[in-house]
């Protein structure tokens, strides 16, 4: 009590841990059966609603899914509703369509080739109930437009309706009982078609009609090439609606969706002499809000914030964002592990969510002295970080995401794992779940901060398998199979991802 008055509540603590499911999987494979490289998925993108998803491979394939149980339960949920009854709707998506994005090029001038794997997706405001989406590989940014059209076919021809198939097409003449050809303008290809007594009385031309049939079309509408000497490692769009940012290795570029033969350098971080290049961009991101500002991450595991206000050239940055490196800590593969692989922003544009090798860091746009939480995500890799580098699994580039209410975070790991941590102040959630139907077969509930020292960690390697052996928990871990790409529903707890060239789709 309050002077009598006032009821004062303790304050509501952190939220439960979820309880993950199985919800569907789309490409699964048999067991024993072959990957085709062109089948992995490569990129994962949630729309701004959540009613569809994007997929791309390292084909060029773009795969579009669509909700189907909002539409099916939108007036059972209104009448639950108002009854005050738990919803509890299991999210379905089905197959819409699929095209053909990128094809493999080569570049003449540098002899190079341009591998048609598709880098990113990002989706864009919908207009008509037409949806348009951002593609890139590794040079080229596609603008696309999928929407579906009636289909037209050709009527009032001059042969009998009965007898016709198709577009004109008839199994058989009008006096005879043999089979005739037919042109695709409705004339006969056959010698024993015969005009009837007294001939046509008139000759009715063929007119287009527009049937109640719909088909998807994908239509490419922009393409925005040659504005990249190095690989495109990420696409973005800007709040505005109007605008999107590509990033390199070494160049950010501000580009109008309706321009496709001009772009804005707004960030330049090469040197004037190659050898004193010491760090590479590695991600780039619009804050969901301000149209002025974006981040950019590096290679050396800084986070720049830049204002598009301050000037035209935007070398330098409004904010760093950095972790003072621990002393005495520092190693050969310290530099390689600090380099950030992906960076999101949180809905609300106040916090943002980075991913290194071995961490996921939350970081507070108003606090750059250090992130305000910290994630292990596979600790116990640290004493394998040689045989890391050997085989080259140092380098894989991990994505994350961040729930729509900002109160979880999940990325990908070995063996198709992945994790998902609860960022709430005090929350100690830290769930481990595999890419499979059964995805609570590796649960193990770990702190996320753990308080044993790598050397009780036991290092255990599997005789005559290089990249094996077995984790913190026991469980044995595989390099080959890595869950590098991931997406969190924007509205609900439900996680898409890839492991290889199938997709898993999991809620809570």
């Amino acid at each position: 009590m309050n002077g009598g008055d006032e009821v004062v509540t303790a304050p509501a603590g952190p939220p439960q841990p979820l309880d993950w499911k199985f919800s569907q999987v789309f490409g699964e494979r048999t067991a024993g059966e072959e990957v085709q490289e062109v089948d992995i998925i490569s990129a994962i993108e949630f729309d701004k609603t959540g009613d569809h998803l994007a997929t791309g491979d390292r084909g060029g394939r773009v795969v579009l899914f669509e909700r189907t149980d909002t539409k099916d339960h939108d007036a059972l949920r209104r009448d639950l509703e108002r009854t005050d009854h738990p919803i509890n709707r299991h999210p379905e998506f089905r197959y819409k369509t699929e095209f053909q994005s990128h094809e493999p090029e080569f570049d003449y001038l540098k002899s190079l080739e341009i591998e048609e794997k598709i880098n990113k997706i990002r989706w864009c405001q919908t207009a008509n109930r037409a949806l348009f989406l951002l593609s890139t590989n590794d040079k080229t940014i596609k603008f696309w437009k999928v929407q579906e059209k009636k289909v037209k076919k050709i009527s009032e021809m001059n042969l009998d309706p009965p007898k016709a198939v198709g577009n004109g097409c008839v199994a058989s003449s009008s006096n005879s009982n043999s089979p005739t050809l037919c042109l695709a303008n409705g004339g006969s290809s056959g010698n024993d078609f015969s005009f009837p007594p007294g001939g046509l009385p008139s000759l009715r031309l063929p007119v287009v009609v527009t049937s109640q049939e719909t088909n998807l079309v994908a239509r490419c509408r922009r393409v925005y090439a040659h504005a990249h000497d190095y690989h495109i490692n990420s696409i973005s769009n800007n709040s505005d609606g109007e605008t999107f940012i590509s990033a390199d290795d070494l160049r950010i570029n501000l580009w109008n969706l309706e321009i496709s033969n001009q772009s804005f350098n707004i960030v330049d971080v090469k040197p004037a002499n190659m050898e004193d290049l010491t760090e590479v961009i590695t991600s780039a991101e619009f804050h969901p809000t301000h149209c002025n500002m974006l981040v950019y991450s590096s290679s050396k595991g800084s986070i720049r914030l830049i204002d598009l206000r301050q000037s035209a050239l935007c070398d330098s940055h409004a904010k760093l964002f950095e972790e003072p490196e621990a002393p005495g800590s520092r190693s050969f593969f310290t530099e390689i592990i600090a380099s950030i692989s992906d960076i999101k922003f949180a809905k609300d544009g106040r916090y943002m969510l980075s991913r290194d090798y071995m961490t996921l860091k939350l970081w507070d746009i108003n606090m750059d002295s250090g992130p305000v939480s910290t994630f292990q995500v596979h600790e116990y890799l640290r004493p394998k970080l040689c045989d890391l580098y050997e085989n080259d699994s140092i380098f894989d580039k991990f994505e994350c995401c961040l729930s729509g209410d900002g109160l979880r975070v999940a990325t990908g790991s070995y063996s198709n794992l992945f994790r998902i941590f609860g960022c709430a102040p005090g929350s100690t959630e830290a769930t481990t779940l595999e890419a499979s139907k059964n995805p609570m077969r590796r649960q193990v509930q770990t702190p996320s901060r753990p308080s044993r020292s790598l050397s009780s960690i036991t290092r255990v390697v599997r005789r005559g398998a290089e990249t094996s052996g077995v984790d913190a928990n026991g469980n044995s871990f595989d390099f080959t199979t890595k869950l590098l790409h991931l997406a969190w529903h924007p509205t609900e707890n439900s996680i898409a991802c890839a492991a290889a060239n199938s997709l898993y789709m999991y809620y809570a």
